[in-house]
């Protein structure tokens, strides 16, 4: 690592440092000093580094400025809404809060040339300065001439000052249609599956060893890397669902010799852990990995709130292992509703609709069949207090009788009257009930 990292202008223990904090970067910080040259030099006036989310754009800039100690300034375009916010922050870094209190309350680009010039002739730079610009592409947003004055900069200001632009996007797209001086491009692709591993292989639990450690790393990136190479993402999800995988090993199920100086692998940890033991950690932990899969990117929940969910899951889960598989079905919402109240009509006798009387258990006899207007003056019924029933509630009556929720007990040819049977269990329209917070039991007669 030392040696893509050798340059003149500093020094190696410094470049070794550096080369240790980024792990797989090397060849892109490598390329960025040479770009930068020599601290006393003249540096080109823009450089351009674009790339994908969390390729580590901001972090080489971040740890190569601060190892080597170049004076620099550093501007999220996110936080800094207005253009005198950027003015600002770029003096205060390089001059002061004294500088930075000369601007005026709107200040205009002009303003912020003068009081650039005029604090350098004051304070001349000894070595290249840098103004990183993260978030980059806000930046099309702002005033027209801001982009192409910051890309001439030093110029502008006949200064040694570098500005540097971190972006998602590409150039092309990036670029002004009044034209604009040209930066130097600088690319950073995205991680590979093994180099993904050896980053987050460096944050394994104290507990547990790196062999350990990394394996799971491997079983992890087996089942998101298809879907997703985010660093930060990819490592949210390892620090989460860590836990899980080492429940067998905490509970004592399996046991571990991983005491064994190799490479890790697929196969080095097969070897370490014996292959029941293996399918073991595995069946623990792939229910788990699913249900984060379905949560990639969104982060509706703390860490702390996605655990506590997934301990109520377990929980409900027992509770409902022993119902039909068939109350886990997903329907519309009106659909659900229309189910509810197709049970109600056919274990209801039509008289008890607005008084309940007769006393033999209906549902011992089965269901009952009940034409469609009965049907839907139950359906409003229920729904009404909850939203206007204004979707196609025909073509949802059709679609229960083809997924033989519903049995349609007259003749085809009885458009005008057609009659209907529910044909789900007491448990499945008890599972649709609760999805939709209704209490179908205070409604069913034999339950009185």
């Amino acid at each position: 690592m030392e040696a893509l990292l050798e340059h003149p202008g500093y020094e190696e223990e410094r470049l070794r440092r550096v080369a240790e904090q980024l792990p797989c970067r090397e060849v892109q910080a490598g390329m960025l000093l040479s770009l930068m040259g020599r601290p006393q030099q003249y540096s080109y006036p823009s450089i351009f580094i674009y790339g994908h989310r969390a390729s580590g754009k901001s972090h080489v800039m971040q740890v190569l400025l601060k190892e080597l100690e170049l004076p620099h300034a550093t501007v999220s375009c996110v936080e800094c809404v207005s253009v005198a916010l950027l003015f600002e922050q770029v003096l205060l870094s390089f001059f002061g809060c004294d500088a930075a209190s000369l601007l005026p309350r709107s200040p205009s680009l002009s303003d912020f040339v003068r009081i650039y010039r005029q604090q350098c002739s004051e304070s001349p730079a000894k070595q290249t300065r840098y103004v990183v610009m993260e978030k980059a592409e806000l930046l099309r947003d702002t005033d027209a001439n801001l982009l192409p004055a910051l890309l001439r900069l030093q110029e502008l200001v006949e200064d040694n000052v570098t500005v540097i632009l971190l972006s998602e996007i590409v150039w092309d797209k990036f670029r002004p249609n009044t034209g604009c001086f040209e930066p130097l491009l600088l690319h950073f692709p995205d991680y590979s599956k093994g180099e993904l591993q050896q980053i987050l292989s460096q944050d394994r639990h104290p507990s547990y060893s790196a062999e350990f450690y990394s394996s799971y790393i491997n079983i992890l990136l087996g089942v998101f890397y298809s879907v997703c190479r985010d660093l930060r993402e990819l490592r949210h999800l390892a620090a989460l669902n860590f836990s899980k995988f080492c429940e067998p090993v905490a509970e004592g199920k399996v046991n571990l010799n991983l005491h064994v100086a190799f490479p890790v692998t697929e196969l080095c940890f097969m070897s370490a852990v014996k292959e029941t033991d293996t399918h073991k950690l595995w069946r623990n932990i792939e229910p788990h990995l699913k249900k984060a899969m379905q949560t990639v990117y969104l982060r509706e929940v703390s860490s702390l709130q996605w655990e506590q969910m997934q301990q109520m899951e377990e929980k409900e889960a027992g509770a409902l292992r022993g119902l039909s598989a068939h109350t886990h079905v997903e329907l519309p919402y009106y659909s659900k509703f229309l189910l509810i109240a197709a049970y109600l009509a056919s274990y209801n006798p039509a008289r008890t609709d607005k008084r309940f009387f007769l006393k033999t258990s209906n549902h011992l006899l089965g269901p009952k069949p009940f034409p469609l207007d009965r049907l839907l003056a139950i359906f409003y019924s229920v729904v009404d207090s909850r939203v206007a029933p204004t979707a196609s509630i025909f073509s949802q009556i059709s679609s229960l009788v083809t997924l033989q929720l519903l049995t349609q007990v007259s003749h085809d040819d009885q458009l005008d009257a057609p009659k209907y049977k529910c044909a789900v269990s007491m448990d499945f329209i008890c599972a649709i009930s609760r999805t939709v917070s209704f209490d179908i039991v205070k409604y069913l007669y034999d339950f009185l």
